[in-house]
């Protein structure tokens, strides 16, 4: 074991560096002590020693007493003796170890003294200033009036009261207060020198971010000229800068210093000063009447200079950490915990050439509804990490809302890191209970220049272009397929977003209606929607519904037809008595816990029987969240009202999920209808549907019923209901009422 290692291992041991710093420490804190006559007597103007012993007790606890027994004795033994050696050890003893205890009992965070904690610091100061100092000074007035000090004693003036007392009271409040952690401080460096690396970047950490040179020059050389006003020798020719009224003036440029450079640095600027200040006090307090209580007054400014200065430091320094970490919280996602939009936006900022990349996972979001939006935060946590080995040390990845995410990468041969990047993906694993999972991944670029204005616009953009990177399994260059034509597409979304609001504030859609024939006679009438735009032309459902189901205005879309369609139901109730009309719902409304209440509420609302509804769903509507579909399906049905399945045969594994659809009517795609006479492949088809519909008691609807032979054809399969234009166009609601008003005149 080499001598370096030996040290590191027990230099902590009470025979080591707790035994040797107190001897060697001491004599300084007795040279920083400041005495002075006053009526014949000694008192203490600032006084260090106690504040030494206690921070070797704080920092060392009780393997700290041998050395101090040990420092102690060496420093008071050679001058007054072994009797009154043996009170001053015990005296300081009693008192760094009661003030040590109830540190450690009343106080959290034991291990840190210094002030800077602004919730702690009125519990610090009661233990480190307060106590210490009371203790010490009740305990030698009591030894005094013992006679166990002579007068031999440096601190025998403090056994008697008034203006003396309250000197040196004050000397051992201020040695206290700013020696402590001082001394703290001095003690963890020699244990440990590396600290001061630490201690430099706590420091800079502390100083205002908009402190400059040139500012902390300034106030260095305005501090230096008041401290050397302050020092100068009084002599017939000095003014008032000479006096204690120029310490008056230092008490602002220390505040200065304390709102700007934070409370490290002043607590290690202002404690040298402040001793240099008190050590040479005769230099501006002149021997002259009221001596005494001039006196007191000044070293009452020390005690009073000290709480403000290392007060406002301390708040300074808080309010700056406060502001840091709401900056800094303000760029960084809560959720996920990764830099937001904001974040990406400053920087873009920064440098002039950056390049985008996009990455978009679809199918997170399915996951997400199944296992639940853990999964979705920690795949993209997992997947942030995974990339951060990829990416270099200036450029990260940026969180965006629902299942994206977007990087910050630099222009230096981007096309071939694309690749590259895209590759890197594609070898990314994730498990999930131990289940792996691994969605697609769109990856979409571009390059940008500072400042990016229309941030917003472009990431619309990119993440169109990362849908076409999902079919191609392929990075795409936005520059390359023509962002006009996207930024074009994103503004007509823009404008069908807002045509559908306004259509659903004013009521400005219309609804049609298309007959269902029943092959025994119980017809009913499929409703459809249509979009009037400004020139009167009916817009059709494929061109807006999409929108409507990606900015989320399905569902209230899906509840104005419901509402519509029972209102006229109501006002029409004498004119189609029993009449059924067929609803469709969106895969939104379908997965809704609230729809089957809602409906139950306008049934109620407008006395329309449940029987009359018949709910059109796609069979691939429950795939995001199954158990809550079939659930909302189960609540429709037990009121009454029955369930279609719609475009059954063009969805995801038809004939799989067909054993587990509990529906009352399959309404087969009219893709195999229309060319049932001509294609016998689609006939078998359709015959197999049919088949498989009569096990599961359902019954079956035929659309695109367009000629007769088809009729013929599907009537020859027993299909129960057709639908088509052969049966009837799609009319206005209103129109059924003329027809039956027909229907009977006949």
């Amino acid at each position: 074991m080499t001598i370096f290692s030996f040290y590191q291992k027990h230099k902590d041991r009470w025979w080591a560096l707790p035994l040797i710093l107190p001897g060697a420490l001491l004599p300084l804190a007795h040279a920083a002590t400041t005495y002075t006559q006053m009526q014949g007597s000694l008192v203490v103007l600032y006084y260090m020693p106690l504040a030494l012993l206690l921070s070797l007790m704080l920092f060392y606890g009780m393997a700290a007493v041998p050395g101090i027994i040990l420092a102690l004795f060496l420093h008071y033994y050679p001058t007054i003796g072994g009797y009154e050696t043996a009170a001053a050890i015990g005296h300081f003893l009693i008192t760094i170890i009661l003030s040590w205890g109830g540190y450690r009992m009343f106080t959290p965070r034991r291990n840190m003294i210094s002030y800077g904690d602004g919730q702690l610091m009125a519990q610090r100061m009661i233990w480190q200033m307060l106590c210490p100092a009371t203790l010490f000074l009740l305990l030698f007035q009591f030894a005094v009036y013992l006679g166990v000090y002579e007068k031999r004693f440096n601190l025998a003036g403090i056994s008697e009261p008034g203006i003396r007392a309250l000197i040196n009271y004050q000397g051992l409040l201020v040695g206290c207060l700013t020696g402590v952690p001082f001394c703290y401080l001095l003690i963890r460096i020699i244990r440990h020198p590396r600290y001061l690396r630490s201690l430099l970047s706590q420091t800079l950490l502390q100083i205002d971010r908009k402190v400059t040179l040139v500012e902390m020059g300034v106030w260095s050389l305005v501090t230096g000229a008041l401290l050397a006003l302050l020092l100068w020798p009084i002599n017939e020719n000095s003014t008032i800068f000479s006096t204690n009224y120029t310490l008056s003036l230092l008490m602002p440029v220390m505040l200065w210093g304390s709102m700007r450079f934070g409370y490290r640095l002043m607590s290690l600027i202002w404690t040298p000063v402040l001793i240099i200040s008190i050590h040479y006090f005769y230099r501006y307090i002149p021997w002259t009447q009221g001596y005494d209580l001039q006196l007191t007054i000044t070293t009452s400014s020390y005690l009073v200079f000290t709480f403000v200065v290392v007060y406002m430091a301390v708040l300074a320094t808080r309010q700056r950490a406060i502001t840091t970490r709401a900056s800094r919280l303000a760029f960084l996602d809560p959720i996920v915990h990764m830099p937001n939009l904001r974040a990406l936006s400053r920087a873009l900022g920064k440098k002039p050439w950056s390049v985008l990349c996009f990455l978009r996972m679809p199918e997170l979001e399915v996951l997400g509804r199944n296992y639940g939006v853990l999964l979705r935060i920690q795949y993209k946590q997992k997947l942030a990490a995974w990339l951060g080995e990829y990416l270099q040390p200036d450029e990260c990845v940026y969180q965006l809302s629902g299942h994206d995410l977007v990087l910050r990468l630099n222009t230096e041969a981007h096309q071939s890191r694309m690749d590259e990047l895209d590759q890197h993906i594609k070898r990314f694993r994730f498990y999930w209970d131990g289940m792996p999972l691994q969605p697609q991944v769109g990856v979409s670029y571009c390059y940008v220049t500072s400042p990016v204005v229309h941030l917003y616009l472009l990431l619309g953009e990119l993440s169109t272009i990362a849908d076409l990177s999902l079919s191609t399994n392929h990075p795409e260059n936005l520059q390359q397929r023509g962002a006009i034509n996207l930024q074009r597409g994103l503004k007509d979304k823009v404008a069908m977003m807002n045509c559908l609001q306004q259509a659903l504030e004013k009521d400005q859609f219309t609804l049609m209606a298309q007959r269902v024939q029943g092959v025994r006679g119980d017809n009913y009438y499929e409703v459809l929607i249509r979009l009037q735009n400004d020139d009167g032309e009916l817009i059709s459902p494929d061109t807006f519904l999409p929108v409507a189901q990606e900015f989320g205005l399905s569902s209230r879309i899906d509840l104005w037809v419901l509402e519509t369609t029972l209102q006229f139901m109501a006002d029409n109730r004498q004119s189609l008595p029993a009449q059924r009309f067929a609803i469709n719902l969106s895969p939104t409304s379908i997965c809704r816990a609230q729809l089957p209440l809602e409906v139950k509420h306008l049934l109620q609302k407008y006395a329309v029987e449940s029987w009359q509804l018949v709910f059109e769903i796609t069979e691939s509507s429950s795939f995001g969240n199954a158990g809550l579909a079939t659930q909302t399906v189960n609540q429709l049905q037990q009121m009454g009202c029955r369930i279609a399945i719609d475009d059954f045969g063009t969805g995801y594994a038809s004939y799989a999920r067909l054993k587990s659809v509990d529906a009352d009517i399959l309404k087969i795609d009219g893709s195999f209808i229309r060319n049932i006479v001509s294609n016998s492949l689609d006939y078998q088809i359709v015959a197999s549907i049919c088949h498989l519909a009569r096990m599961k008691k359902m019954q079956v609807v035929a659309e695109y019923v367009e000629s007769e032979e088809i009729r013929i054809a599907v009537l020859g399969l027993g299909i129960d209901y057709l639908q088509g234009y052969l049966i009837g166009k799609p009319e206005p609601l209103e129109t059924l009422l003329k027809n039956e008003a027909l229907t009977k005149s006949a």
